[in-house]
């Protein structure tokens, strides 16, 4: 049976559209301006053109953007692209303290991207699974699961590990951090996020 051109583009709407909503995850991100986040240097957070220009600021203070809004549990997931320096950023989970690395660590002086950073341990989890599938000059896509103190990361579709934190944060924002004391520009869009069930 044939169906008018109409239909067809209709029908695949529909399904793309069907597809968006049962994914869950919703933009927290306008692409516009910072509505819906904190931050205190204005200078690190510059939006154009529907993508986050994360730099560092000429003090090179740094600083942490966080969501307005709080989450117990919940996915974010993102598209980032390196910029110029030695990039070492990350999404932090609930609090300042506990974050999944994005680029490098300042400590070990290697790329950790998709890894957990807690404070007092380090990297508690070192898979070199991220190595192979980060692409250095393009988007990637990050997503990251937390749910209670467990976190699961994954890297352009690919797992790459889940850890099991010894701390509980019950509730708290969700955040992106520009490094002090170092130059960096990291690119950010399509910054998504789910909550779950408790």
């Amino acid at each position: 049976m044939k169906y008018p051109i109409a239909t067809l583009v209709l029908f695949s709407l529909i399904v793309a559209g069907c597809g968006k909503k049962d994914s869950g995850l919703e933009s927290i991100f306008n692409g516009k301006d910072l509505t819906g986040w904190t931050y205190n240097v204005e200078a690190c957070w510059p939006v154009k053109d529907g993508v986050l220009h994360a730099a560092n600021d000429p003090d090179q203070k740094g600083d942490i953007l966080q969501t307005e809004k709080s989450y117990k549990n919940f996915v974010v997931q993102a598209d980032f692209k390196f910029g110029e320096g030695r990039v070492d950023t990350g999404v932090f989970l609930r609090d300042t303290k506990e974050q999944i690395q994005i680029g490098e660590s300042g400590s070990l002086k290697r790329d950790m991207t998709a890894l957990p950073y807690i404070p007092g341990k380090g990297y508690p989890i070192q898979v070199e699974t991220a190595q192979s599938i980060l692409k250095l000059d393009d988007w990637n896509t990050i997503k990251v699961q937390v749910s209670g103190n467990t976190y699961t990361t994954w890297l352009n579709g690919t797992e790459i590990m889940t850890y099991e934190s010894e701390t509980i944060i019950p509730e708290g924002p969700i955040g992106i951090q520009v490094h002090p004391k170092r130059e960096m520009s990291v690119d950010f869009r399509n910054i998504l996020a789910q909550e779950l069930p408790d």
